[in-house]
């Protein structure tokens, strides 16, 4: 699903909405039946970590970790053992065509295969709903197009939902559903 909408719409505010890292004024959000505005900060975290993805315009990997250790990461947030965390992000760093970089810090990628990797480091956790703000923005169009390939093949793959916010009207034309954010509402 695309959202999109003018500048000042709410689109960043809805994605954090869904995230539950804002409270809503009103109405509840629900994340796999459970409400965010009722859990403790640890248990909303742990929810985020375990059924949610996200993917942003700029990819916010780590500079001093290795691209298989900033996918490793969420994994081992997750509580599971390092051994485990290496060969699951190893796996997911093949299924976005990095299995050579693995051992790359993100300062010695390029953008494409930087936003790649956050791909990957979204996707480890097979959640269940990837939150995407921008995940084109900062790229040109060859690598934007090959983003979107490789976020419909995952989608197909791993049966995850996706929500992108966007400005390319290109890449929300490319996706099942799009919806007009205008002054705070969803239009069809």
């Amino acid at each position: 699903m695309a959202i999109i909408g003018s500048s000042g719409s709410g689109k960043s505010t809805l994605l954090q909405l869904l995230a539950g890292l804002e409270q809503p004024d009103a109405g509840e959000v629900l994340v796999a039946g459970e409400c965010l505005s009722i859990l403790t900060g640890n248990q909303a975290a742990s929810l985020r970590n375990r059924r949610l993805g996200f993917v942003f315009q700029f990819h916010h990997l780590l500079a001093e970790f290795s691209a298989l250790e900033n996918v490793m990461l969420p994994h081992i947030m997750a509580g599971n053992k390092p051994t485990v965390a290496k060969k699951k992000a190893t796996a997911m760093l093949q299924r976005v065509g990095l299995d050579e970089r693995t051992s790359h810090r993100p300062g010695a990628l390029s953008g494409g295969e930087r936003q790649r990797v956050a791909i990957a480091r979204a996707l480890v956790n097979e959640p269940a709903c990837l939150l995407m703000d921008e995940p084109t923005g900062n790229l040109d169009h060859q690598n934007a197009q090959q983003i979107l390939g490789l976020l419909k093949q995952l989608q197909l793959d791993l049966g995850t939902a996706f929500i992108a916010v966007t400005h390319d009207l290109e890449l929300a034309n490319k996706l099942d559903v799009r919806l007009n954010l205008h002054e705070g509402k969803l239009v069809s």
